[in-house]
């Protein structure tokens, strides 16, 4: 399994190296989706709740590699750090503790991010599934400042018919590699990443 570099934990605090771009290899999802920080009106049926709808309601899927990618920033925004934490693939190790932290206080200071990713690219190998989709997000902190970055993203799963022993492993995050950038999302937005 990938663990986490320091570098890649704070993403927010510090630029990291362009992640290579490419032309597309056979995409999955064409379309683009937008998960914004805050959603500007409820989901179907909220008029008849009691309490208000919040502004970023849960949202936890790992059923593609764009629903993950999303759950995660869902999880930042709402600063819930170990679910975050939980869409990235670990290695056992005695650090994990100390790998948590590190990652949890690398976004401290975001209050919520927007984020827009491109289509899919998949390729299977010995039984897993290997995703690679581009994103871009715009991270505003604590402060009000904002600032975007636009990379790329690898994820891993093994395929669930072949998993026997517990505990199931979903599809995970195994390296992200985003950078500064300016402009609007779609704009800044990679055309591809490199196939896994």
């Amino acid at each position: 399994m990938v663990r986490l570099s320091v570098a890649f934990i704070a993403l927010l605090a510090v630029p990291q190296a362009m992640a290579q771009v490419v032309t597309p290899v056979t995409p999955v999802a064409a379309e683009v989706t937008v998960v914004p920080g805050e959603i500007e009106a409820p989901p179907p049926g909220a008029d008849d709740l009691d309490e208000p709808v919040p502004d970023n309601p849960y949202y936890d899927d790992r059923s593609t590699a764009a629903a993950v990618i999303e759950s995660f920033y869902n999880a930042i925004s709402r600063s819930e750090y170990l679910r975050a934490w939980s869409y990235f693939a670990h290695a056992d190790s005695a650090d994990q503790q100390a790998d948590f932290e590190a990652f949890a206080a690398g976004y401290q200071d975001t209050a919520s991010v927007q984020l827009v990713v491109g289509p899919e690219i998949t390729e299977g190998a010995a039984g897993t599934i290997y995703y690679t989709i581009a994103a871009a997000i715009e991270a505003t902190r604590t402060d009000g400042s904002t600032e975007s970055f636009a990379g790329c993203y690898t994820l891993r799963l093994s395929q669930p018919a072949i998993q026997a022993a517990p505990p199931f492993e979903p599809m995970a995050i195994t390296e992200g590699e985003l950078s500064t950038a300016e402009g609007k999302l779609e704009d800044i937005l990679p055309g591809s990443c490199e196939a896994p």
